[in-house]
């Protein structure tokens, strides 16, 4: 039971972080998102729920891997990427900052890269895990960019 609890927390809190994300997104995704320039790279709408949920998923099942290890210590870089991310919700969305976006997901690329190297001397099924995370991340940050540059 003490196993499944490792895992069940972490995916549990890493989809609530990006369900009150999502939920904050929610008038600039109808009010101010639609009217900005973006990359001709940009996927549709409908991409980003289904890429976040395996996402969260795989986030989730990395820190149960460390939990279940034993390494706490893991866990507050765990904590600010999930922080991070949120926080860039709130800035980018939220707020209609891109720069500000921009600061933060550059921040959480810096992290989550932490993270990976990090778990990867402890246990490397964890780093792979936040791996394909962390490819999104770096092209969420070119599309965050080009709204900086272009609007």
């Amino acid at each position: 039971m003490k196993k499944f609890f490792a895992y069940f927390v972490p995916i549990v809190l890493a989809f609530a972080i990006g369900a009150l994300g999502s939920y904050i997104q929610g008038d600039a995704l109808q009010e101010w998102y639609p009217y900005i320039v973006k990359s001709p790279a940009t996927p549709p709408a409908i991409i980003f729920p289904i890429a976040w949920s395996i996402l969260y998923l795989l986030i989730g099942i990395s820190a149960g891997t460390m939990l279940v290890r034993g390494d706490m210590s893991v866990m507050r870089l765990w904590l600010l990427q999930l922080l991070l991310n949120f926080l860039w919700s709130v800035c980018f969305f939220a707020l209609r900052s891109p720069f500000m976006g921009l600061l933060m997901i550059l921040a959480l690329d810096v992290t989550v890269l932490a993270y990976i190297i990090y778990s990867a001397n402890r246990r490397m099924a964890a780093a792979w895990l936040f791996v394909p995370y962390f490819l999104w991340l770096l092209f969420a940050t070119y599309l965050n960019a080009y709204v900086c540059i272009n609007n």
